[in-house]
């Protein structure tokens, strides 16, 4: 079951049957009948909040926000037109790309929402279970199936637990959200220590593949950094086992309490021995009845296909005169592109971190471009990753050039993947009701004030993650240096903590000293990149440096002249 676009390319992801369709089809239908009776005043506020929210909506500060579910982060052009066209019809023009791999309307109309969703099954796709508490958007390595370090293609076993996961009967209404992410790679690009669960695809000493299973990790207001519950899991007994752990937290998850409901909370306060024991048991009743088959994986499997490559891509040997002839080009193949395990093909990333654009942020216009690009370049695909920028899976070296053209025309081609510049960042108080202070206006003055990029390769690969507020949706606690809106008394301050990863080494922020006003937030990240270049080792990384120093050196020259 694939696309065949232009007679000529393949675009290979899950693709929906009749029941996935009636699925989301009838969903549409009842979410238009549960809208229509709340604008009639026949269901009250707080009734109509939980249907909503089933349903990825949201009451934000200016208007409605509506969050469309990217399963593991992978889009077809024709989905991609299909966001540009209700960013054009429904909202202002453009849509915002989040570190779920997911997008989001800022400003729907509540009575057009349910045409939205139609519009959006049209497509196979949908908003279930983008908000709530319950098994949120199952996310994945945006450079899954292409690596060289991977192991085995996780996207199969997301998709897996997506279908299992949607409208689950018994996790419908659990303590808190719950969040699952599965990496088929030796390099965590997932962020998979930092989730309820995280997944990893390994190897045992006999050499068959199977899982380990992490839990208890998390960000918000109380981060932390999820533990091994079982080394190696086989395959056909994945979904048993997460059935095991989400019947534990949801038979001893608070909820009374929302900021202690988390699992990471239930982990730490029961011991992971004790956790690990209740799961095994639970296990132990179910582990022989629901396993996962073979021919079930081998049908998920063989929507995953890899597309039609060219056996002569390597041949072509018209890149590196392209690179001394354009300089530009050339910092754009070194930054914004990386290795692919298939010879004379390359990954592209899409910086959606433009100076005078909200970070992850794209318009309709740049939406309509980049599905016409994937269509041209990379069999029709494009990948959204959890630094809110894009991908294109599988260019070329041939097409890199004419491609690199294209996107600078349209803003999608600043070579400042990695650096400084390519923040996380989430809408703050422009328009999240929760947020305490700013962001998008803290990121355009950084921004600017790091405006050569020479200075910013030189750099390197320093992580700027920035939060509006505690809930973390930019990923705050695990920034190489994070950047946390506080509120003041009615006035926008920010804290900074430097040191945090969501890789491998996974590590938490330090908190570097008291928060600092708004009109000091860019001097700070300014003089924090001062020591670091100061005081660096030969080809030293920031974080190995912070390792090494700690935050001391930084924090007496930030806080200098207070």
């Amino acid at each position: 079951m694939i696309f065949r676009l232009q007679g000529t390319k393949t675009l290979t992801m899950y693709q929906y049957n009749d029941t996935d369709q009636t699925l989301v089809d009838e969903r549409v239908a009842q979410f238009r009948r549960q809208t229509e009776q709340f604008l009639k005043g026949e269901i009250s506020d707080d009734q109509f909040r939980a249907l909503r929210l089933r349903n990825g909506l949201y009451i934000q500060t200016h208007a409605p926000m509506l969050r469309v579910a990217v399963p593991y982060g992978l889009l077809s052009s024709r989905q991609l037109r299909k966001i540009a066209h209700i960013a054009r019809a429904y909202d202002k023009n453009y849509c915002h790309f989040t570190t779920r791999q997911n997008i989001q309307f800022n400003w729907p109309k509540l009575e057009q929402v349910p045409d939205i969703l139609a519009e959006l099954a049209d497509v196979q796709m949908h908003a279930i279970q983008t908000s709530g508490n319950c098994i949120r958007n199952t996310t994945a390595d945006h450079l899954a199936g292409i690596c060289v370090d991977e192991i085995e293609d996780p996207r199969p076993y997301c998709e897996i637990i997506r279908q299992w996961s949607t409208l689950h009967p018994e996790f419908d209404y659990l303590p808190r959200k719950f969040k699952i992410a599965v990496s088929g790679a030796l390099h965590d690009r997932a962020a998979t220590q930092f989730h309820d669960i995280g997944i990893h695809l390994v190897k045992n000493d006999a050499g068959e593949i199977g899982f380990r299973i992490l839990v208890g990790g998390g960000l918000g207001r109380t981060p932390v950094i999820g533990q091994v519950i079982k080394p190696y899991l086989e395959k056909k007994h994945l979904l048993s086992y997460l059935e095991a752990i989400l019947r534990i937290y949801n038979l001893y998850g608070r909820r009374d309490n929302k900021y202690k409901a988390r699992i990471k909370i239930l982990v730490k306060e029961s011991g992971l021995e004790n956790f690990v024991a209740l799961v095994e048991q639970e296990w132990l009743l179910t582990k022989d009845v629901h396993e996962l088959s073979d021919e079930r994986i081998d049908a998920i499997k063989s929507q995953f296909i890899a597309p039609g490559y060219d056996a002569d891509a390597e041949q072509d040997s018209s890149l590196a005169q392209q690179q001394q002839e354009y300089p530009a080009f050339s910092t754009w193949i070194k930054h914004n592109t990386l290795s692919h395990k298939v010879p004379g093909y390359r990954a592209v990333f899409l910086s959606l971190k433009a100076p005078d654009s909200p970070p992850g942020d794209m318009t309709d216009a740049q939406l309509d471009a980049v599905a016409d690009l994937a269509e041209q370049y990379s069999f029709a695909e494009v990948r959204s990753t959890h630094r809110q920028n894009l991908v294109f899976a599988d260019v070329k070296q041939a097409d890199l050039f004419p491609l690199w053209q294209q996107l600078d025309a349209i803003k999608l081609a600043t070579p400042n993947i990695g650096t400084v510049t390519d923040m996380i960042c989430c809408p703050g108080l422009d328009f999240c009701s929760l947020a305490n202070s700013g962001t998008i206006g803290v990121a355009r003055e950084i921004n600017e004030a790091l405006d050569d990029m020479d200075y910013l390769h030189d750099i390197g690969d320093v992580k700027i993650n920035m939060s509006g507020c505690m809930n973390g949706c930019a990923h705050q606690s695990v920034g190489h240096i994070g950047i946390l809106g506080v509120d003041k008394k009615g006035t926008e301050w920010y804290q900074l903590t430097l040191g945090g990863s969501s890789e491998n080494e996974a590590a938490i922020g330090e908190r570097l000293g008291p928060a600092v006003a708004k009109d000091e937030v860019t001097q700070a990240v300014k003089t924090i990149l001062d020591v670091y270049v100061e005081q660096r080792l030969d080809d030293e990384s920031f974080l190995d440096m912070v390792k090494r120093v700690g935050i001391e050196p930084f924090k007496e020259k930030v806080y200098a002249s207070h």
